[in-house]
């Protein structure tokens, strides 16, 4: 999936304690996209793809070295070092990855028809994990999984007051929900 689309179901379960900091739903955000970064590899295999030596960093390494459960433990370590609420952010940081992995096995084939593996036990072991039926990276199901993620962010954002700005800029984050709650006004309790 893509990793907007990442991020957006990372911020859904990062909200899911209202007793989480807005510290914790970043950190448990970020380490949600945080599998994509063995995708920068891709940079240094355009750069040298015509040269001699090409580096295939992407090709070789997507989808192995942060999708494994080596690479989960250590961000619910990392989340469990720099949070507040150290072991409900674990945890989250924990199922974020997991819905991250289960997310791409599901939804993140090429559209020449190679199907991204996950090596999760690696490098334990070689095993790769696929699925069959696993949908195109830009089909209709990852823009139905982003478009009521969206819907999911936007309501958060208008019933608890932060939406995932808030990591960028609180001025930002404010703007944003003030807005949500001018158009749509919380209702008013009739006592």
């Amino acid at each position: 999936m893509s990793p907007i689309t990442h991020l957006l179901t990372s911020w859904i379960v990062a909200n899911g304690s209202s007793e989480i900091t807005s510290r914790d739903r970043a950190i448990i955000t970020v380490a949600g996209i945080a599998p994509d970064l063995d995708g920068l590899g891709i940079i240094p295999e355009l750069l040298t793809r015509g040269s001699a030596h090409p580096l295939l960093w992407y090709s070789e390494y997507h989808h192995l070295l942060g999708h494994n459960l080596l690479f989960g433990l250590l961000l619910s370590i990392i989340a469990f070092a720099f949070s507040m609420r150290k072991w409900t952010t674990a945890l989250l940081t924990f199922l974020c990855f997991h819905i991250h992995v289960l997310s791409d096995v599901a939804g993140s084939r090429s559209p020449d028809g190679f199907q991204w593996p996950i090596a999760y036990l690696w490098p334990l072991e070689i095993w790769q994990w696929r699925w069959s039926g696993q949908w195109e990276l830009n089909g209709w199901p990852n823009f139905v999984v982003t478009i009521v993620a969206l819907v999911i962010v936007f309501w958060l954002a208008w019933k608890r007051g932060h939406s995932p700005l808030e990591m960028i800029s609180a001025t930002a984050n404010r703007a944003f929900v003030d807005s949500l709650r001018r158009r749509f006004p919380p209702p008013v309790k009739p006592w």
